[in-house]
């Protein structure tokens, strides 16, 4: 048996699973926390990961890294981090993002030059706000890295010059998907002046080994491993339920959407992955359960106890958004009576709010060229029979869920063995799955709570942006 190791270093936690590498069977695996911030010492990712690796990896031959999009790590000449990375979450440089839009043209330019167009979790953005706010700071930085790379940096002792994928890059916001290359113009626009930057290793790529001789793969976006670790087939719509929100689906051509909605990104494999993101997701049914003073362990009774919300509509920005790019916003209650004032109709008011906003996806992928078929739910969220038979509903599509697996983790394992056999294609990983159809006597109710949804959003707009 030949034994390949994934990381996940996402915002709550880094996971690690070590796999088979020719069927893909979990043998051993760990976690550390994380701290629930928005900016953190880079350091403390390094300390996760030998927590959760600790004692795991006997016997295995190569390893990549998943890591939270976006992250952005500025460095010294020695690699050093100069001040805490500032992650996907951190909304600070919202009006950099607006400034950086204007400066180009607008939102289309954007779109041309790099698949998407910057919103406040994008790294160039971070640039922008750092160059402007931390002047000291920034005149000490010689390098910017994304987390995937330098965890993996760190990985192979520090030796060599750094890299990252194509998958994580096109989430910078100076990466071109249509180009395959780093557009400098648009760093520099943000930072004022040159940064270096990791070389885009080839997919599969061989990029170092650990001290240890572990082979080391080119790792990838958050996003871009689940993709990988689900094996995703034509037709699939892969919504992802967790801290955040997304839905993606694979692509054979690059995608530039002016709106803004969906994120251009490239996957890790050589293709492309149109995506639209939300910064609010299960942790909108966990506030709700904590305000109605359940635990997670009553959101199907709850949720699944009453038929309808009887009008309660939920607008799940608890933490400000980054689609719709409200990132000032707050949650709104609105339809609350006498009547659905009671614990149930809250929290299955959360599940239909946060699948609601992330259903106003499907129409803007389909505009990129995807033609949905079934819906792949994954995440912790995912687990909920409230939650599949409610998404089943409201996507109007099947509903597939995977077996609860750590994906990004098996994605980034996949890639590793991928780069062992050096074959032409990443290898099969068969997953047991369970199905949800949509219930047609609900398609009605379902439209209607779509609508309404909209309606109220439409609505509060000049509540949310103040």
């Amino acid at each position: 048996m030949r034994v390949v190791a994934g990381v996940d270093c996402s915002t709550q936690n880094t996971k690690v699973v070590v796999c088979d590498a020719e069927t893909g069977t979990v043998l051993r695996e760990g976690r550390a926390p994380h701290p629930d911030v928005t900016e953190i010492d880079a350091r403390l990712w390094w300390r996760a990961w030998e927590t959760a690796s600790r004692g795991l990896l006997e016997g295995v031959e190569a390893l990549a890294v998943g890591g939270q999009q976006h992250g952005m790590v500025l460095v010294d000449e020695a690699g050093t981090p100069v001040r805490d990375a500032l992650l996907w979450n951190d909304n600070r440089s919202a009006r950099e993002a607006e400034a950086l839009v204007d400066e180009l043209g607008g939102a289309q330019a954007w779109a041309d030059a790099t698949g998407s167009v910057p919103v406040a979790s994008f790294t160039v953005t971070k640039l922008r706000w750092v160059a402007e706010h931390e002047p000291d700071i920034a005149q000490r930085a010689q390098g910017v890295l994304l987390p995937h790379d330098w965890i993996t940096h760190q990985l192979r002792g520090g030796a060599g010059e750094p890299t990252t994928d194509r998958g994580d890059a096109s989430g910078t916001g100076y990466w071109s998907p249509a180009e395959d290359a780093y557009r400098s113009d648009l760093l520099k626009r943000a930072f004022g002046r040159e940064l270096a930057v990791p070389r885009v290793a080839a997919p599969a790529e061989r990029v170092g080994e650990t001290p240890e001789g572990i082979t080391l793969a080119p790792g990838t976006g958050d996003n871009m491993a689940a993709a990988l670790g689900l094996d995703l087939e034509p037709g699939d719509v892969v919504v992802s339920l967790g801290t955040s929100g997304t839905v993606f689906a694979i692509g054979d051509h690059p995608s530039a959407d002016p709106s803004g909605i969906v994120a251009g990104f490239a996957d890790a494999t050589g293709s492309f992955l149109p995506l639209v993101c939300t910064l609010n997701a299960a942790r909108v049914v966990g506030a709700a359960l904590q305000m109605v003073g359940a635990g997670l362990a009553d959101l199907d009774r709850l949720a699944l106890s009453v038929p309808d919300t009887e009008g309660l509509v939920l607008l799940p920005f608890l933490d400000g958004e980054r689609t719709p790019a409200l990132p000032d916003a707050t949650g709104l209650l609105h339809g609350l009576t006498r009547g659905n004032a009671t614990p149930a109709h809250l929290v299955r008011a959360s599940v239909e709010g946060m699948l609601c906003g992330l259903a106003d996806a499907v129409a803007p992928l389909q505009a990129t060229g995807v033609t949905p078929a079934r819906l792949v739910l994954i995440g912790g969220a995912a687990r909920s029979a409230a939650v599949q038979e409610i998404a089943a509903g409201l996507f109007a599509l099947p509903v597939t869920v995977p077996e609860p697996a750590e994906y990004v983790a098996l994605g980034a394992a996949r890639q590793a063995a991928w780069t062992l056999s050096q074959a032409g294609s990443a290898p099969h990983w068969p997953r047991e799955t369970s199905s949800v159809e949509p219930d047609g006597a609900s398609a009605e109710y379902y439209a209607r709570v779509r609508a309404s949804y909209s309606s109220v959003l439409a609505t509060a707009q000049p509540l949310l942006t103040h």
